[in-house]
């Protein structure tokens, strides 16, 4: 399917709404019907009708159309947030006493449910590296259901084989969930290299305007109308319908604005590899990093987020560095206009700080919209901050 017919088009019925190029915004919660057989239909299959908008909804309704179609997805569905996304797809396809694999270090939210709220019911987790498929082979038990995957990941970028990992676990019949959101569905695939369940941060570069949060969910329709009937509606974690017409907007220029952050990100990536200050530079679709052939195997694009390791005797240098920004907020998340950056020493106390560590002195950047040269211009007034300080 055309990406312009998706992004401009697909499931927008403008014959149904006044011929208006934006599609309305149903700002219902309920909808009536003529006769009560109706009204019983509705109660016997929620899923193909509307009925209550904490179910389906006639804007959710187009965005899940586009969102599906994007992912090369049977279907999908549109959560809250992405946590709540994740909290689905892994709810629905464990039990007590079952096993799930996980790429280690996934997201924040995605490891708390692991390590806090699945034990309460005697389901547990082990975590692997996961740039060697075979180290989920080597976790595997007769009980696992679940294989956990995020590439790359948020802070280091590490990769997972995608194709490998499927195929590892449709030879035991384990559902494969991946979380898609550094490369959205533009830049990645992961549906088509054999994964079950794909989910993103819709937050981030679909919304990209930094004024909306939402989780995308997508697979087949069996799997999501199973999870529909069960998590998405008991849970209450859909999106509501103005939200959704946020994201409508946003993928509207979801191309351009990724095209732009990914040629910008490379000018970066080149300055800060090339800077007296800069140990070391994380970039996917840099040649520089690990899982280079990885990344143009699987992935067509490398979006907007790098790591750097700054050469820094103290934590107070490196806040010292991130203070001294004029114009790069200090911020968590990306996929907006706006370039932001977080230090890891943030996320915890002055006095753990182990210069010795090179994981301590990293600081992520996103590389929004803005030019080039008005980032590289800011980034080097926090260098020349650093230099005063010795």
């Amino acid at each position: 399917m055309d990406l312009s017919y998706i992004l401009n088009e697909l499931a927008e019925e403008r014959d149904d709404y006044f011929r208006a190029i934006a599609p309305p915004i149903v700002q219902s919660s309920n909808f009536a019907f003529k006769t009560v057989d109706d009204l019983r239909k509705s109660f016997e299959d929620e899923y193909s009708t509307w009925l209550y908008s904490r179910g389906l909804n006639p804007t959710v309704e187009i965005l899940r159309k586009k969102l599906a179609a994007l992912d090369e997805a049977e279907d999908c569905l549109v959560f809250n947030s992405g946590a709540a996304a994740i909290f689905a797809a892994v709810l629905a396809n464990v039990k007590s006493g079952d096993h799930i694999v996980s790429v280690r270090n996934p997201y924040t939210w995605a490891q708390k449910m692991f390590d806090v709220i699945l034990p309460r019911f005697n389901v547990t987790v082990t975590y692997v590296d996961g740039k060697e498929a075979d180290n989920f082979t080597r976790a595997l038990q007769s009980n696992t259901t679940v294989i956990y995957l995020e590439t790359p990941n948020s802070w280091f970028f590490e990769l997972q084989d995608l194709s490998a990992i499927a195929a590892i676990a449709k030879e035991k019949n384990i559902v494969t969930i991946c979380d898609n959101s550094y490369c959205t569905p533009l830049y990645q695939k992961p549906i088509t290299l054999g994964i079950d369940l794909v989910l993103q941060s819709a937050t981030k570069y679909i919304s990209g305007h930094s004024d909306t949060v939402a989780g995308v969910l997508s697979g087949s329709r069996k799997m999501m109308e199973r999870i529909f009937n069960s998590e998405y509606l008991n849970i209450g974690s859909g999106i509501q319908p103005f939200n959704a017409w946020l994201l409508i907007r946003g993928l509207r220029t979801l191309p351009a604005r990724l095209e732009k952050i990914t040629k910008t990100s490379s000018e970066v990536v080149q300055f800060l590899k090339n800077h007296p200050r800069v140990e070391a530079v994380y970039y996917p679709m840099d040649p520089s990093f690990p899982q280079y052939a990885l990344a143009r195997k699987q992935m067509t694009g490398g979006c907007g987020l790098v790591t750097f390791i700054l050469k820094a005797e103290s934590c107070a240098a490196i806040e010292t560095f991130c203070n001294s920004l004029r114009h790069i907020l200090m911020a968590v998340s990306w996929g907006g206009y706006e370039s932001l950056i977080i230090p890891k020493c943030a996320g915890m106390k002055p006095g753990a700080f182990d210069k010795n560590d090179p994981a301590h002195r990293s600081l992520r950047m996103y590389i929004g919209l803005e030019e080039a040269a008005y980032l590289i211009s800011d980034l080097t007034t926090g260098f020349e901050a650093i230099a005063s300080l010795s």
